[in-house]
């Protein structure tokens, strides 16, 4: 297959996840949501982007994390799998999707703005370390999102009143979730910096080098390990500890989205 046959497979893709994200806002907006049909349509979405991204890997030989619009698709792909698996499990935060869709919306803008080129598979991404790396910071990320679309409700409430998807539980309820997400993250995220390190040790022959993406990947871990610590000892308001989740995912967004092709360093990120 050719890059035509790909890029027309993933614009189907980007398309179901579209018509399935306005459904659900406009659901909302007008007291009609139907959460299975959102469910499945997500579900479409993410069959249709699996083949995408499976006739690229199968057509260079290599998984799609080497440039910028690999790196995007894939993360398309992940953010919506991880979310889609919490959509299912809990039925009940289920609208929470008007939150996180709106984000996968925008890296869906990026990604139609990048030139889908090949890139050359480099002799230091050969090691089945990498995979395990990517696969764990793929998670990681797609966990603060859940727990940032989680947040985001809070947040909506507070703008424009509590009657704003009155569908969802209590603050408290919502605010006890996001936290769990946070800790479920700061696991993967802590396993990712790990196996980073094997990795970098085969490819590089040293574990840590300091270099920006590493930096600042060490960085964001410390804000979870923070937030994980002072959370239990203040208690702080659910608004509070919805902010402070937004400020998290921010802040690995950034790390895992802007640092990687602002460095100069061997490490450019490929997550």
């Amino acid at each position: 297959m050719t890059l035509a046959h790909e890029q027309f497979v993933l614009w189907t893709a980007l398309a179901l996840y579209l018509a399935t994200g306005l459904l659900a806002i406009l659901g909302m907006i007008f007291g009609r949501f139907l959460p299975r049909l959102v469910g499945w349509g997500l579900a479409l979405g993410l069959i249709v982007h699996a083949g995408s991204l499976a006739v690229r890997w199968v057509r260079l030989g290599h998984g799609p994390f080497v440039n910028l619009y690999e790196i995007l698709s894939s993360n398309i792909f992940s953010f919506t799998l991880v979310f889609w698996l919490f959509y299912w499990r809990q039925s009940r935060l289920r609208p929470s999707v008007v939150v996180v869709i709106p984000v996968i919306f925008v890296l869906m803008g990026w990604l139609l703005w990048v030139n889908p080129a090949d890139s050359a598979f480099p002799p230091t991404y050969d090691t089945a370390w990498l995979y395990v790396h990517i696969g764990l910071g793929k998670v990681a990320l797609g966990l603060l999102l859940t727990g940032a679309g989680v947040a985001g409700v809070i947040v909506t409430r507070w703008l424009f009143g509590a009657q704003r998807l009155a569908l969802l539980p209590g603050d408290g309820a919502l605010d006890e979730f996001g936290y769990r997400c946070v800790a479920a993250a700061f696991v993967f995220h802590t396993l990712m910096l790990v196996a980073g390190a094997i990795w970098a040790q085969d490819a590089w022959g040293r574990f840590w080098a300091w270099d920006p993406l590493e930096t600042w990947s060490l960085h964001t871990w410390l804000l979870m390990a923070l937030f994980l610590h002072l959370r239990p000892l203040f208690h702080p308001p659910p608004l509070v500890g919805a902010v402070a989740i937004w400020i998290l995912f921010v802040a690995a967004f950034l790390v895992f989205f802007g640092v990687p092709f602002l460095s100069t360093a061997a490490h450019q990120g490929i997550v």
